[in-house]
């Protein structure tokens, strides 16, 4: 498998992976990470180097992608990560895992000082996320609790705390 940044080429690529990746809505509808990949695309929080597709060996298609995004925590840049989805015929053959080491590993290259994202913490602490609320990070929304989390990269400071805002296409959703 190769990780690599999306190209203009990919764009179509990835839309069909999130639209397969996630659940619709409705029958007929497009999965809402596929509009929000959009929105966020257009936006001013776009990093086209944290925007990374997985494809086989052969360099065929394109089986992953994952994003992270600029966001804030009280004023300051923060990363939002997400959304990451893999093809279902690929899924738990370690695509998903090498899409975020390799999007963690682009950020910290970046000076990004630190990637948040709302998932399973079960999951996600192999990647070295913890509840954000321990770093002194506070979700938009209370009820997140401990889905709400934040892994710290080499450019962190313990003084980055207070409320997470994430890129505005997510309030949309």
């Amino acid at each position: 498998m190769i990780v690599r940044r999306e190209t203009p080429a990919d764009v179509a690529a990835v839309r069909a992976v999130h639209s397969v990746a996630f659940p619709a809505p409705r029958p007929g509808e497009l999965p809402v990470e596929v509009g929000l990949l959009d929105a966020l695309r257009a936006s001013d929080a776009w990093v086209p180097a944290l925007s990374l597709v997985a494809c086989p060996s052969s360099g065929d298609g394109v089986v992953g992608h994952v994003v992270a995004t600029k966001a804030t925590v009280a004023g300051r840049t923060a990363l939002g990560l997400g959304p990451i989805g893999v093809v279902p015929d690929w899924q738990r053959q370690g695509v998903g895992s090498a899409l975020m080491h390799a999007v963690l590993a682009a950020a910290d290259a970046l000076e990004y000082p630190l990637v948040v994202l709302l998932g399973n913490p079960r999951f996600y602490r192999r990647f070295g996320f913890w509840p954000a609320a321990e770093l002194g990070v506070r979700p938009p929304d209370p009820s997140w609790r401990e889905a709400f989390q934040a892994r710290p990269l080499a450019a962190y400071t313990d003084d980055l705390r207070g409320e997470f805002c994430y890129a505005a296409p997510f309030n949309d959703l």
